[in-house]
């Protein structure tokens, strides 16, 4: 907004409203062939988590069907899913995994 003093315009610096990116969770499901220990594995190597979180991720994904790997930004979200999927592809596991926004 402009105001005028002593012929002047100045102008009052208005407030950014800058809101945080949207998050997204990547999420992995459960299949009949892919193993348990492969999934805690590709928990591990793709979401550097401790054996024994990957563990508690690959039960939950084993006895609910699906479970959340982890929440990030877009881009991170979705390069992760492209290593999971391609990963578990090249150890001819049909492992899914996709990405949701939280």
């Amino acid at each position: 907004m402009a105001e005028k003093t002593d012929g002047s315009t100045v102008l009052k610096p208005s407030e950014a409203k800058v809101k945080p990116p949207p998050m997204y969770q990547v999420v992995m499901y459960n299949d009949d062939y892919t193993p348990m220990e492969f999934v805690v594995e590709v928990l591990q190597l793709f979401f550097t988590l401790t054996r024994e979180r990957a563990t508690q991720i690959m039960l939950k994904v084993h006895t609910e069907g699906r479970g959340v790997c982890g929440i990030f930004p877009k881009d991170v979200a979705s390069t992760k899913v492209e290593q999971v999927i391609a990963y578990s592809r090249q150890h001819q596991h049909p492992l899914q995994c996709a990405m949701e926004e939280t």
